[in-house]
């Protein structure tokens, strides 16, 4: 039987895979989220989310497209490795996945593929009157003639609207190298930096992770020392506190303990640093508060 069975779950409460059903929407993801929505709407282009390691960018993009599944007149895709060696690659990539026949791939030169693209594009944004979206994640492994490419294909508009709509979401290091790129960086129509969440914050996302995996009983989990304890030692990034809420759970069962209190957390961080397994920013960050 799994550890989550015998505590009373349905399901797994702190996998951290981005499953959108335990996507907790704090307010910065919310803004994030119906922001981007608005600018697919408007077919205003190009909307680029930044955030560090761990605070929720891969989620958020599983959300967003749980939100288009749910509209007829979407047509989207999402790389999750934007790692292309050349334009070629790309361009192939995208013509396959939103199924364009340019002809015999082997023979397709780049230009019949960017020709195919073009009037794929035009035919479902205009004739077909679809929002076509291409999600980008890990957006900061693109290479510069990625990024280039989709300068290119946002230029495909009519008088009114881009024919293609690009989200990027991705690391800090993103923003460094999309700034040095003026005729791309300005065609960006929302910008917005994720940041950790804050205790109330990871407070409410722990307890809402818990009551979507169905558990029922009256007897709370963890206590509110436990959750401040939680929060600083994560310092609010959500992957760690999913992460680190996972084991506590799991040491429940081990340690046959009944809740996860402030000296269970103890415990756990002094095992991380004595194991060697503690993250060492983590620790010159609580020593610099």
């Amino acid at each position: 039987m799994s550890y989550y069975k015998v505590l009373g779950f349905d399901k797994e409460p702190f996998s951290t895979s981005p499953d959108p059903e335990f996507f907790y929407l704090s307010k910065e993801h919310e803004a994030a989220l119906t922001n981007i929505l608005i600018e697919l709407r408007v077919k205003r282009g190009l909307s680029v989310i930044l955030g560090d390691v761990g605070t929720g960018k891969t989620t958020l993009s599983r959300k967003l497209i749980q939100e288009l599944r749910q509209r007829d007149d979407f047509v989207f895709h999402i790389i999750l490795d934007p790692s292309f060696e050349n334009e070629f690659l790309l361009v192939s990539s995208l013509a396959r996945n939103f199924e364009i026949s340019p002809g015999d791939y082997s023979q397709a030169t780049i230009l019949d593929l960017r020709e195919s693209l073009e009037r794929f594009l035009f035919q479902k944004a205009v004739t077909e009157q679809k929002t076509v979206t291409l999600i980008v994640d890990e957006a900061q492994k693109l290479s510069e003639s990625s990024i280039e490419t989709l300068r290119v294909l946002l230029n495909y508009e009519t008088n009114e609207f881009k024919l293609l709509q690009l989200v990027l979401l991705g690391q800090l290091e993103l923003y460094s190298k999309i700034i040095n790129i003026p005729n791309f960086f300005d065609r960006i129509s929302f910008r917005y930096t994720l940041n950790p969440l804050d205790f109330e914050e990871t407070k409410e996302m722990i307890e809402f992770r818990i009551r979507q995996a169905g558990y029922k009983a009256n007897m709370h989990l963890f206590l509110d020392e436990a959750l401040r304890a939680i929060y600083e030692h994560s310092r609010g990034y959500p992957r760690q506190i999913i992460m680190f809420c996972h084991r506590a759970l799991k040491s429940l069962i081990l340690r046959n303990r009944f809740v996860v209190d402030a000296a269970l957390v103890r415990e756990m961080i002094e095992d991380e640093i004595k194991s060697g397994w503690h993250r060492k920013d983590l620790l010159l960050q609580k020593n610099n508060c």
